[in-house]
């Protein structure tokens, strides 16, 4: 085959005119400045933000190629959120460093947790999310996820003082809620029971109630399941139904130990 014709047939099935993958990296820059201003000391905040505001305006004409995409002036609006992103994230800090016996301090869980990294980018992402700015809020999480190993859907809507542990391989989906002071560990997924495109805008993931703590690998699935305030749910449990507040939930496999001394 000629590489003329080579070239042809690539071309012929690239045809998505606004598959544009300079998106994802503009958006994983903008998402470390963003960081940055907000967490770092010796980053100045006027210079940034004014920086940010500019990469933001480029993003924004590359993302909103459909008629009427709410793109405009939402910069000026998602500015007066950050302080109170802020003021969340530092909660969320808060709660690591108090929670967590192997946190030495406050500035460790800002500098090495990837569970409060995930978190960060997650709610930076969420009002972006909230505002209907296409695609940029996927693709800030998704950096957050390749990074740490932990997938939060900038759908899901988490409260206040939230701590994930060790973080990698946990699953947050798009409508799950998480209430406050709620503490997981890791391979904790919460998804959909059923996975169907005519549920798009249906409630398909669970709802975490207010203190409930869910250990390692525990799986919690469906848009009808509500884990109740104060629950603790054990490692490695599978619940596709709801749970009362206040109950224990574990799960009991048979393990079998033998000598191999003995004969």
């Amino acid at each position: 085959m000629e590489l003329e014709e080579i070239i042809k047939q690539i071309e012929s099935q690239k045809n998505l005119p606004n598959l544009n993958f300079s998106i994802k990296e503009k958006t994983e820059a903008f998402t470390k400045k963003l960081f940055y201003t907000l967490f770092d000391k010796q980053t100045p905040v006027a210079d940034n933000l004014m920086e940010l505001g500019k990469d933001f305006e480029v993003l924004a004409k590359l993302v909103c190629w459909e008629p009427g995409s709410p793109c405009q002036d939402i910069w000026s609006d998602y500015l007066t959120r950050l302080p109170g992103i802020l003021e969340n994230l530092n909660l969320d800090a808060e709660a690591i460093s108090r929670n967590d016996p192997a946190a030495n301090s406050v500035e460790e869980v800002y500098l090495s947790y990837p569970g409060f990294f995930a978190i960060a980018i997650y709610r930076l992402s969420h009002e972006f999310y909230k505002f209907g700015l296409p695609l940029v809020p996927r693709l800030m999480t998704e950096c957050a996820h390749s990074l740490t190993g932990t997938d939060i859907n900038p759908g899901a809507v988490i409260g206040k003082s939230f701590f994930i542990d060790h973080a990698t391989g946990v699953v947050i989906g798009e409508t799950a809620t998480i209430e406050d002071n709620v503490k997981i560990y890791q391979g904790v997924t919460l998804g959909a029971l059923t996975v169907d495109k005519t549920m798009r805008n249906l409630k398909r993931h669970p709802t975490i109630k207010n203190n409930v703590t869910i250990y390692a690998n525990a799986t919690i699935l469906g848009g009808k399941t509500e884990i109740g305030e104060n629950s603790v749910i054990g490692g490695n449990v599978w619940l596709t139904r709801s749970v009362p507040a206040n109950s224990m939930v574990s799960h009991t496999p048979q393990i079998n130990i033998k000598n191999t001394a003995d004969k």
